[in-house]
């Protein structure tokens, strides 16, 4: 076979920063195959999930009833076009394991956006589905800062 075709995804990194590969990484929640262990995990693999345009994923990981599936959809693939993320650095991490029901992650995150390269600074809040213990990860909302 021809160099450069047929290549395995399994050697490509994961955008989360983790060191993993993608297909060990962020893949399996992407997928369905596997949860969020963390709200960092969750955090890591919703970032990802931006840079891979993997919209259902970010509508799953993030309830917001007053707003529609379809408008979010359209947003998401909008915002996944036009932004180029570029690298992730976890700042702090509070509660979120996996004996926690809630949890905060800060987090820079490099992109850019018409050429123009900008961080966003963002203390996440998360939060287990429903309260209880082996509810999945959810993104409840964050506070931002763009520089």
């Amino acid at each position: 076979m021809a160099k450069g075709f047929g290549v395995s995804r399994t050697k490509t990194p994961c955008p989360c920063g983790s060191g993993e590969v993608y297909d060990l990484c962020c893949a399996p929640l992407h997928q369905g195959a596997q949860r969020a262990v963390t709200a960092e995990q969750l955090m890591r693999s919703r970032y990802t999930a931006y840079a891979l345009s993997k919209v259902d994923y970010l509508i799953a990981t993030h309830p917001t009833p007053h707003l529609s599936d379809q408008q979010r959809r359209k947003d998401l693939r909008s915002n996944c076009r036009q932004t180029r993320w570029l690298g992730l650095r976890i700042v702090s991490v509070e509660g979120g394991d996996a004996m926690h029901l809630e949890g905060i992650v800060r987090f820079e995150a490099i992109f850019s956006v018409a050429g123009k390269r900008s961080v966003l600074r963002e203390t996440s809040q998360f939060e287990r589905r429903g309260g209880v213990p082996d509810g999945d990860w959810l993104y409840v909302k964050g506070l931002s800062e763009v520089s």
